[in-house]
């Protein structure tokens, strides 16, 4: 049999239509149809029945996905073995991040990277959807929080702290903000609810659970903008709003919070020579961004060395 045959039939199974299928393996809607045909005529039996609302299993193809599971397994097993056997700095690596993320902090790292190693090319995409790095959908991920996938390697490569943001224009015109009175009568911007926690949610409800949400988004740079037109007040990464004039930083009199970023990489994956050197040097880079990234470990080791603690900085 033809793995790609089986493979086709998996994915109409999983996605419930020609259309989902296709698209999640990057071809068209008549190829995919064209090969099923050309698979059930070839074993003589039907594997879906054609319905209003899609395609259903039948219960030949229902009792076989388990065993169609196993061999995707294996077959992704092969190709990350394969691919690990790279001997040198050559290849693409296809790296993930948050968008805001990616584009601030990760994509000029990433180009010093290939720009040093002219046989390597990476391939960033920023998108907050989980890829399947046992899929090889990406080499590295970069994320907010930990990683639920089997087979996986993470650490730790950097905490970034947040703070609450206004214009000048904004403050003018609204009073700076009464944290004693729950920011009553001000304007804010905030993250779309997630089923997961999310710390600047959680911190915004803290500080302000009188103000009014006038705008939410998923995208950081949608909050910024608010805040430097003047619009609202925003919870922003300090390594976003820091280096943006038009915002004044706010200091509410509670600590600002902050989130671990961490690096995942899957087990069969990890010592392929371009993928360990990229990691390495994302460690190091991201060690060296730590006081800007998070800047209010700094003060508070600052604080501990003032009253005579040497202990080591947090890895950031």
């Amino acid at each position: 049999m033809d793995w790609d045959d089986l493979k086709v039939t998996l994915a109409i199974t999983r996605h419930g239509s020609l259309n989902a299928a296709a698209r999640a393996l990057g071809t068209t809607q008549p190829t995919i149809s064209r090969r099923l045909d050309r698979f059930e005529r070839r074993i003589g039996v039907k594997l879906f029945e054609r319905t209003a609302s899609g395609l259903s299993p039948t219960p030949l193809c229902t009792a076989l996905v388990e065993s169609l599971n196993l061999m995707e397994d294996g077959a992704e097993s092969v190709e990350r073995r394969i691919s690990a056997r790279d001997t040198g700095l050559q290849g693409t690596i296809t790296v993930t991040s948050l968008a805001w993320f990616g584009d601030d902090v990760v994509a000029p790292l990433l180009a010093r990277f290939a720009a040093h190693h002219e046989l390597v090319t990476i391939d960033l995409i920023n998108d907050p959807r989980r890829f399947n790095l046992s899929r090889r959908e990406a080499d590295i991920a970069l994320r907010i929080g930990s990683f639920d996938q089997q087979n996986l390697v993470e650490r730790k490569v950097a905490d970034v702290s947040y703070g609450l943001y206004a214009s000048a224009d904004y403050l003018n015109r609204h009073g700076r903000p009464s944290f004693r009175k729950g920011c009553a009568g001000h304007i804010v911007t905030s993250l779309v609810e997630s089923p997961i926690k999310v710390v600047p949610i959680e911190w915004l409800e803290r500080i302000a659970p009188r103000a009014r949400h006038a705008l939410k988004t998923n995208g950081m740079q949608s909050h910024v903008a608010a805040a430097e037109a003047g619009e609202a007040m925003a919870v922003l990464p300090r390594v976003l709003g820091d280096r943006r004039p038009a915002l004044i930083r706010l200091e509410p009199p509670v600590p600002e919070p902050f989130q671990p970023v961490k690096l995942g990489v899957h087990a069969d994956m990890r010592d392929t020579p371009r993928i360990r050197a990229l990691i390495d040097f994302l460690v190091l880079e991201l060690q060296t961004r730590s006081a800007e990234l998070h800047p209010g470990a700094a003060v508070r080791s600052r604080r501990r060395d003032r009253v005579g603690s040497r202990g080591p900085l947090p890895l950031a």
